[in-house]
C-alpha cells in the first residue's frame, strides 16, 4: 500500500537561481573538497535525471490510479528542470578547466548499456534505488543546514530547491514499480549496486577537481573523508535511513518529511512550467 500523501501536488517550479559566471572555485565555505563533493555529485545528475524520465515513462499506460498519473507527469516535469539547470552548472564547471565531459563519459556508457541489457522492470528498480539515494541526501539537506552552511547564497538556494523537489517526488518511481513489479528482491540488487557506482563516480569527480586545482593532499582527503564518514559525518548519519530500504515493508514516505517540505517550499515561489 502506497504511503504517499493523497493531497501531495507535484510541480515542477521555473526557478532563475543566476549563477555566478564565472563560478568560484570553491564556493562551499572556501572548501575545496566540500564544493568539489557537490560539484561531482552536479556532473552526474543531467544523464541520470534524463534515465530516470526514461525508465517511468513506459509505465504510464499500465497505471490507472489518476493521482499517481498527476504525480508522473509532476516527476517528469521537476526531473527535467533538475536536467537543465544541472546542465548550466555543470557548463560553469567546465569553464572553469574541469574534464566534465571524461566524468560524464562512463556514465552515459552505463546508461546506454543498462537500456539495451536491462528490462524495464530492471531499469525502474534502478530508478528507484536512486530516488532513494536522493531522498535521504535531500532530507540532510533541508533538515540539517550545516551542510550547506557558509555556501554561497546562489548555491545554497539551487540545492535547496532540488532537495525540496527531490522530497516531493521521492516516492513516485516506487510507487509506479510496485504497481507493475513489486519485487523487493530486485529492488535490493538494484539499490546494491547504485550504491557502488554513485560512491565511485563522485569520488572520481571529487578527485579529479582536487588534482586540478592543486588540492589533492593527505591533509585536504582526510579532513574531508572524516566530514564525510567521521562519526557525525554527512554520509555516515545518512546509514539508517539508508538501510531501511532493503526491509521488506519500506516505503519512502515512512520517512514522512511532509511538515518540513511545506516550510522549505515557503522559500520558494511556486511557478509552474
Amino acid at each position: 500500500m502506497s504511503l504517499t500523501p493523497v493531497d501531495l501536488k507535484i510541480r515542477p517550479r521555473r526557478m532563475d537561481f543566476g549563477l555566478p559566471d564565472p563560478l568560484p572555485r570553491h564556493w562551499h565555505s572556501n572548501d575545496p573538497f566540500k564544493t568539489h563533493f557537490f560539484n561531482a555529485m552536479s556532473v552526474l545528475f543531467p544523464d541520470g535525471e534524463r534515465y530516470f524520465i526514461d525508465s517511468v515513462r513506459p509505465f504510464r499506460a499500465q497505471i490507472k490510479d489518476p493521482v499517481l498519473l498527476e504525480q508522473i507527469s509532476g516527476f517528469i516535469g521537476q526531473e527535467g528542470h533538475h536536467s537543465r539547470e544541472h546542465i548550466d552548472y555543470n557548463n560553469r564547471l567546465r569553464a572553469l578547466g574541469y574534464n566534465i565531459d571524461r566524468l560524464e563519459m562512463p556514465v552515459k556508457r552505463r546508461i546506454r548499456f543498462v537500456q539495451k541489457q536491462f528490462s524495464a522492470e530492471r531499469q525502474l528498480a534502478g530508478t528507484v534505488a536512486m530516488e532513494h539515494f536522493t531522498a535521504i541526501l535531500a532530507n540532510a539537506l533541508l533538515s540539517e543546514p550545516q551542510w550547506l552552511a557558509q555556501a554561497s547564497p546562489e548555491m545554497q538556494k539551487l540545492w535547496r530547491w532540488h532537495a525540496l523537489e527531490e522530497t516531493e517526488h521521492k516516492a513516485v518511481a516506487f510507487d509506479v514499480y510496485m504497481q507493475v513489479c513489486g519485487d523487493r528482491k530486485i529492488l535490493r540488487r538494484a539499490m546494491r549496486q547504485a550504491t557502488f557506482f554513485f560512491l565511485k563516480d563522485v569520488t572520481k569527480g571529487t578527485l579529479h577537481m582536487l588534482k586540478k586545482d592543486g588540492k589533492l593532499t593527505l591533509s585536504v582527503w582526510c579532513k574531508g573523508m572524516l566530514w564525510l564518514w567521521g562519526r557525525q559525518g554527512f554520509f555516515t548519519r545518512l546509514i539508517p535511513a539508508y538501510r531501511d530500504f532493503y526491509r521488506n515493508d519500506f516505503h519512502p514516505w515512512q520517512h514522512n518529511n511532509a511538515v518540513l517540505m511545506e516550510q522549505v517550499a515557503k522559500e520558494f515561489e511556486l511557478q509552474p512550467a
